[in-house]
């Protein structure tokens, strides 16, 4: 069975920091590449960062470039995304996707469409 679940979540100050973790099971790097996403109230899910498991290419939304780092250690079957510098606007449920392929050459992130598992999110609230 595939598990996929996030953790990390919680309640911070404007120009604070977070890291998520997404620890999964059921299916390794070799095959799969993880994405994050999030949904504030009101919204629609969006796409957040990727991370290819074949060369370790990152990608990321732009409203978080230059604040979110997605990371992977295979050993731990674990994705991280690393926040910092955050801004009331993040707060929202955060979730990791896996995509079945472990290379993207694409010139922005995968869609949504593309992921076949997810997990069931961890809410970020960040107070101004």
């Amino acid at each position: 069975q595939v598990h996929l679940v996030e953790s990390g979540g919680g309640l911070v100050q404007s120009g604070g920091s977070l890291r998520l973790s997404c620890a999964f099971s059921g299916f390794t790097l070799d095959y799969y590449s993880m994405g994050w996403f999030r949904q504030a109230p009101g919204k629609e899910r969006e796409g957040v960062s990727y991370i290819n498991s074949s060369d370790g290419r990152t990608y990321y939304a732009d409203s978080v470039k230059g604040r979110f780092t997605i990371s992977r250690d295979n050993a731990k079957n674990t994705v991280y995304l690393q926040m910092n510098n955050l801004k009331p606007e993040d707060t929202a449920y955060y979730y990791c996707a896996a995509r079945p392929d472990s290379y993207y050459s694409g010139s922005s992130l995968p869609p949504r469409s593309d992921y076949h598992f997810w997990g069931r999110g961890t809410y970020v609230t960040v107070s101004s």
